[in-house]
């Protein structure tokens, strides 16, 4: 006997199966919220005005010297006296 040939029948075509693959990466995306801190320093300056007084006393003494009566010195010439005399107006009574 011979071998027969062998047949071949039209193929069967399955459904495709899919299959999935997961693949994955990491992305960074930078969120960047800003602050600002200002430190202030403040300086008051208080103007304080003083007016202080002083006081002082003066004691004025004042000196007149007078020629009373009738004397007559020796040096004088008539009508002259010493220097800062001053003469005293003659009472109108007499004694």
């Amino acid at each position: 006997m011979y071998p027969r040939p062998t047949k071949c029948m039209p193929p069967i075509v399955h459904p495709t199966k899919c299959c999935t693959q997961f693949t994955s990466q990491e992305v960074v995306v930078p969120h960047i919220h800003p602050s600002h801190n200002t430190l202030v320093n403040h300086t008051n300056v208080k103007h304080v005005h003083y007016f202080p007084q002083t006081q002082s006393v003066v004691n004025e003494t004042s000196n007149q010297q007078f020629f009373g009566g009738a004397q007559q010195y020796p040096t004088q010439v008539g009508g002259a006296g010493y220097p800062g005399q001053r003469r005293l107006p003659r009472s109108s009574s007499r004694c």
